[in-house]
């Protein structure tokens, strides 16, 4: 009898020291400490059985993609423009990019010449922090809210932008929906654009605008991923920029080529926060760039560009951006083009360098070929990305998945990706909408 005893107070114990253990963990400080490793170390054993390198995206419903020619610096890949109105490939023989149109439909004013700026600049009134686990694009916005008096820290724009951050592992805070905080919660007004240059960032750091910028970012022993960098100065004299980076440190000195060469992943998308008072002059710097469809159509005509320059990954990029900023424009068919041929080019870029988490950070590709009609792409491009997560939680895949699946007919699996995709982020409004106007309950 006594040694049953044993085995059962023995029992009790590891139980009670378990419960304590679950308790302590889910402390704050205690939690925010180990958490992150907990999620690595998932992760790691997770992709060291399900390589993320290897999976490949393969477009189904497109028209023959031209076939590219090997890479190397000597013979890049050259996409020449076409039209101004963006046409599904016609043959692997006469198949060109879409280019947009060389005047916009609505073309501003444009601005005075620019005068000249001082040679260095440094902005005072940042309050930087150091990102916790995964929340670079919160901790960076908070930073920026911060110069224009914002009383909030990264827990504060957490809560909204990654509101189950504490129980689901959210991938990604999107410029959007950073500009969306501002103007609902933080009583500012934000602007982002595409196509930014290194010139305009210091004129925009000369006139008193800190800027949000979006960029990759490789660590040693980790693959590309993306990150955001607060711009708070420059130097001419050292060419280099003074980023409050959430990852690093405070000041970082970041070289002016490096920003170019990492900027380009993301078609040099940047956000900037502002005072309602200070408009004018935000306007003034952007010049022709304040014009929505101005500034796409110029973003687009830099990637077409910069597709005859590059080769192998920044290639790539240099199509992904062609059809993001043609997918903003709403020219669906030439963007879903533009992205045929990032997704073409991507088997051929050697896998230590693939841009595996792309999708994580942009949706563009899912809105070109919903857009399009290609609604199976939608699917298969969703299922990709969503199978190599160890935690499927992006709720922008699964919310093109279910509009997709919706489209074809399958009702029951298209509501429960919609569902889903709520459930993760009660302010992602898209998913939300459409449950709505189907009569579902929403989550």
């Amino acid at each position: 009898m006594a040694p049953m005893r044993s085995r059962i107070w023995i029992a009790a114990g590891l139980l009670a020291l378990c419960l304590i253990a679950i308790l302590v963990y889910h402390l704050p400080p205690v939690h925010d400490r180990l958490a992150w490793r907990l999620e690595s170390w998932r992760t790691q054993v997770y992709y060291a059985l399900n390589p993320p390198q290897q999976a490949v995206f393969i477009p189904q419903q497109q028209n023959p993609l031209p076939t590219l020619p090997a890479a190397s610096p000597t013979t890049p890949p050259v996409a020449e423009p076409a039209s101004a109105t963006p046409t599904l490939l016609p043959s692997p023989a006469t198949a060109t990019l879409p280019a947009p149109s060389e005047t916009p439909t609505a073309s501003p004013t444009p601005g005075p010449t620019p005068t000249a700026i001082p040679t260095a600049v440094v902005l005072k009134g940042i309050t930087h922090e150091y990102q916790k686990f995964n929340n670079c694009g919160p901790a960076t916005l908070s930073m920026a809210l911060s110069y224009w008096g914002w009383k909030g820290n990264q827990i504060k724009t957490r809560s909204y932008l990654r509101p189950l951050a504490d129980d689901v592992d959210d991938k990604n805070v999107s410029p959007s929906e950073m500009v969306t905080f501002v103007e609902t919660q933080a009583g500012l007004k934000a602007m982002r654009r595409y196509g930014g240059s290194i010139e305009l960032l210091k004129r925009l750091t000369a006139a008193g605008f800190p800027v949000i910028v979006e960029k990759g970012f490789e660590l040693p022993k980790e693959d590309w991923m993306g990150h955001y960098e607060l711009v708070s100065g420059y130097d001419d004299r050292r060419g280099k920029f003074i980023t409050q980076d959430a990852y690093i440190m405070p000041d970082f000195p970041l070289p002016y080529d490096q920003m170019q060469e990492r900027w380009r992943d993301f078609n040099y998308v940047y956000v900037v926060v502002y005072e309602p008072a200070r408009e004018a002059a935000l306007l003034m710097v952007l010049g022709p760039d304040a014009d929505a469809e101005y500034n796409l159509r110029a973003a687009a005509d830099r990637a077409i560009q910069e597709s005859k320059q590059f080769f192998g990954r920044d290639l790539f990029f240099a199509y992904f951006n062609l059809g993001t900023s043609l997918a903003e424009l709403q020219e669906y068919a030439g963007a879903a083009q533009a992205y045929d041929l990032a997704f073409a080019l991507y088997p051929r870029v050697e896998e230590a360098d693939r841009p595996w988490r792309m999708l994580w950070y942009q949706q563009g590709p899912y809105a070109a070929y919903y857009g399009a009609g290609r609604y199976q792409d939608v699917i298969n491009l969703a299922n990709t990305t969503l199978a190599y997560l160890a935690t499927p939680t992006l709720e922008e895949s699964l919310y093109w998945r279910g509009m997709a699946r919706l489209a074809i007919g399958e009702q029951e699996s298209g509501i429960a990706d919609l569902q889903r995709a709520a459930s993760l982020n009660p302010n992602y409004s898209l998913p939300r909408q459409q449950l709505s106007s189907l009569g579902i309950a929403l989550p």
